[in-house]
């Protein structure tokens, strides 16, 4: 090893055998493309380096050379990782939540800033009411991790610390294992619900329309893609997302299965309260476009009806007209905080028959219970209520329970899978390299020919010439271009392409040109 050192810095620089790939002009302290050790080493002296005396202010050049050496330090990761900063429902209050979200609409800005800071490659943002996650591609993992927490800071107003406190992070395969757990419904509060799906399908639709590979590139927006399918694959073949696992979807249900065409009957939902608004919502989801709500003032049905699409009506009634709207209908939901029953034997009796030829039904989930036990006795009415519906629910629940265990295997194995590809892609900077590095060879042999024989040799030779070169750098290139080529679908055949990718890069001294590429790549976007 050589040593230079001032009296307040010391340099450590390895000794290097001088090649004719030396650049007297290169921004570096030596020529990287002869480097005589791996990442680790470098990373080592680098490390050390930074440990020596602080440098004094009028020594320029060991400024300059620390400056260089911290340079190289943030691009020597063999490839980029993989991380998701998040915090959710299990981990940050809804007052945090609400700060850090990000409207949809602002998801392209984000992502071209994010991709703005010096250590992030690719992003994309998942924010919904229940969570607000960060995916980035990084090309150092704990600056990274560092930069987007700031970011995040900065845009909400949140202390670093606070947000720290509260997130979580999780790298490479467990942040791929994570999204596609998102994806599949396994982290929601509803096991299995559907929507989150449709809000991943989004993050990648506004990343390829909006972004594109600027900022949503091959990295994350494969990883999003993969998700997709492997959330979509789980509902296919588990069919996680049946059955009812709330009281006012199990209500819901409960209607559709007791009565026939019931989304051709009259439906009256009494209260709008939190789970009123709810039954609205699933009736709603199920095809119903017409309903008579009755509640205490208009105002909260206003709200209701601001949430539901133009094509449903929602009739509202003062609760003094609630029985002569009870007459008109076939199914009656209840939910209101009501201590006393609002439907006796006798209010029911003096119901003409319903419009339909059923028995009315009333589907009570209110506690206290809204419907006399009484009223069950009637042979025009059935009555269910909250201790009916929490059976069908629990049940469900138990199933979806199972139907998550077998989830969570397709999901591994699409991880798997996943993760193969993404080791697979390794390979594509050395193909480049290499075919671009026998190209400037052969560019340059030829050249060096013309050069010297240029006058005696005419248009048509020149041409035959950059052809013969061009086919016989082909030919070589030939067999090392094959076995750079996998998939990742067959392990065997990726653990060997990996070799061969190492072999090649140490052989023909890529790694050092691979370093510079991206240092450039990285430039070009500030």
């Amino acid at each position: 090893m050589a040593v230079s050192s001032s009296a307040a810095f010391v340099v450590i620089i390895p000794k290097v055998k001088k090649t004719s790939s030396w650049n007297h002009h290169s921004p570096y302290l030596f020529p990287i493309p002869t480097l005589p050790m791996n990442n680790r080493t470098r990373r080592g002296l680098i490390h050390r380096s930074r440990c020596e005396l602080s440098p004094s202010p009028n020594d320029s050049s060991a400024l300059n050379q620390l400056k260089n050496l911290s340079l190289i330090d943030r691009y020597t990761r063999e490839r980029s990782s993989i991380v998701v900063i998040g915090l959710s429902i299990h981990t940050a209050p809804l007052e945090m939540r609400e700060k850090l979200a990000i409207p949809e609409a602002e998801w392209p800005l984000a992502i071209t800033q994010l991709c703005a800071l010096n250590h992030i490659e690719e992003a994309a943002v998942l924010s919904t009411c229940n969570r607000i996650e960060i995916y980035v591609s990084v090309l150092s993992l704990h600056r990274g991790v560092k930069e987007v927490t700031e970011w995040m800071s900065k845009r909400s107003g949140i202390p670093v610390s606070d947000i720290c406190h509260h997130r979580f992070l999780l790298y490479n395969k467990d942040a791929t294992l994570h999204l596609f757990q998102v994806s599949a419904g396994l982290d929601s509060l509803v096991l299995g619900e559907g929507q989150i799906l449709a809000q991943v399908k989004q993050v990648s639709r506004v990343g390829k329309e909006k972004v594109g590979n600027n900022g949503f590139g091959m990295m994350i927006g494969g990883l999003f893609e993969k998700a997709i399918s492997a959330g979509a694959l789980v509902r296919q073949k588990t069919n996680i997302a049946s059955g009812a696992v709330s009281v006012s979807s199990a209500a819901v249900e409960l209607a559709l299965t007791k009565v026939p065409g019931v989304l051709s009957v009259l439906m009256l939902v009494i209260g709008a309260g939190k789970m009123g608004r709810l039954v609205i919502k699933h009736l709603v989801a199920k095809g119903c476009t017409k309903m008579v709500v009755v509640n205490r003032s208009e105002e909260k049905v206003e709200a209701i009806r601001k949430e539901m699409p133009p094509s449903v009506e929602i009739i509202y009634k003062p609760f003094d007209e609630m029985l002569a709207c009870a007459a008109e209908a076939d199914v009656i939901f209840t939910s209101t905080a009501s201590e006393t029953p609002l439907f006796l034997k006798d209010h029911v009796e003096m119901l003409p028959p319903p419009p339909a030829d059923h028995a009315r039904l009333f589907v009570d989930i209110s506690v206290p219970r809204n419907v006399g036990s009484c009223v069950a006795e009637l042979d025009g009415a059935r009555v269910y209520n909250v201790d009916d519906l929490k059976e069908v629910v629990d049940a469900n629940k138990e199933y979806r329970a199972r139907k998550a265990m077998e989830a969570r295997d397709i999901i591994t194995q699409e991880s798997k899978m996943f993760e193969a590809w993404r080791d697979s892609l390794q390979t594509v900077p050395t193909i480049k390299k290499l075919r671009s590095k026998a190209d400037r060879i052969r560019a340059a042999s030829v050249e060096k020919f013309m050069s010297k024989h240029g006058n005696d040799i005419d248009k048509k030779t020149r041409e035959a010439v950059e052809k013969l070169t061009g086919e016989i750098v082909n030919k070589i290139l030939h067999g090392p271009m094959q076995h750079l080529r996998c998939d990742g679908s067959d392990s065997r055949m990726l653990h060997e392409t990996l070799e061969n990718m190492e072999a090649l890069n140490r052989m023909y001294e890529l790694d050092g040109e691979l370093l510079e590429e991206k240092i450039r790549t990285k430039k070009k976007q500030k």
